[in-house]
């Protein structure tokens, strides 16, 4: 049976005693005594009593520190599930001769909730040293805009107040954009002409691929015989047909086809041996 740690404790007989004694919060029972016992025991059932009593004790103080970062992004039984390894782990490190658990309790548990959104919850992923600038960064920019009135720090009065470079303040304010991302779907604008995110985005252009395998025929183009390499110009380039081209070299329009179809075929050897060359030099 769980122990109801969270009663007023003896000697509070009237309203100014308990008002003497009551401490910050109502959530942070007096278990000194828990904490001492659980030092002084081995690792085995009792122990694991002992350690779950102290848990359900301060486990509505890990629940307060959860609703602190609510509205963030992430649900709220989430957010107690973190804070609750939070104070876990704060029972299994605390020493009680070092004084009250609640100073050491709330910072562990805030660090957990914290290291948690750091993390896990960064819709674009940065590096970890990232993610420290651009906290430097965040706090330096709140330092200087404290006062009513004070402009927005440049990236230089940013860099100054915190020792970073100008390079390195524009990585963190970047990262400070990475938090959260937008739909494509998302809509620009609220009038007539509105328009979805996905639609300011470029599209691939098919005349790179046009200019690649311009480029890639054109060793191939200079190693085929004059003649048929006139030929190929006048069907592909003056959009002749092959009756006029044969009339016009005095062949017949057979002779012709064969030509371009024994030409086209060495480019394209030609051009997808240097692309395997190459990918194979890579």
């Amino acid at each position: 049976m769980l122990t109801d740690m969270s009663t007023s404790r003896p000697g509070t007989t009237d309203t100014a005693s308990v008002a003497s004694v009551r401490r910050t919060h109502d959530d942070a029972p007096d278990t000194t005594a828990h904490f001492v016992r659980l030092t002084e025991l081995d690792d085995g059932p009792e122990r694991d009593s002992v350690r779950d009593e102290l848990a359900a004790a301060w486990l509505p103080m890990a629940h307060r520190i959860a609703g602190r970062f609510r509205d963030r992004g992430e649900s709220p039984e989430d957010l107690r599930q973190v804070a609750a390894l939070g104070l876990v782990k704060a029972i299994d490190r605390f020493d009680p001769s070092r004084g009250a658990f609640e100073s050491y309790a709330v910072p562990t548990i805030t660090g957990e909730v914290k290291r948690h959104f750091r993390d896990r919850m960064w819709a674009v992923r940065v590096p970890r040293r990232v993610q420290e600038v651009r906290n430097r960064v965040r706090v330096a920019r709140r330092e200087l805009t404290q006062h009513p009135g004070t402009p927005e720090p440049t990236t230089a009065d940013l860099a100054t107040h915190t020792g970073l470079t100008e390079e390195e303040v524009a990585e963190g304010l970047e990262a400070l954009e990475s938090f959260s991302t937008l739909s494509l779907d998302a809509e620009l604008s609220t009038d007539d002409t509105s328009y979805s995110l996905a639609d300011t985005l470029g599209a691939t252009d098919s005349s790179y691929d046009v200019v690649v395998d311009r480029e890639a025929a054109k060793e191939g183009l200079r190693r085929l015989p004059e003649r048929e390499r006139a030929i190929l110009y006048m069907r592909f380039f003056e959009d002749m047909t092959q009756s006029r081209i044969a009339d016009r070299l005095g062949i017949s329009q057979m002779h012709v086809s064969r030509l371009i179809s024994r030409s086209c075929a060495r480019v394209r050897a030609a051009a997808l041996g240097q692309r395997q060359s190459g990918r194979t030099a890579g």
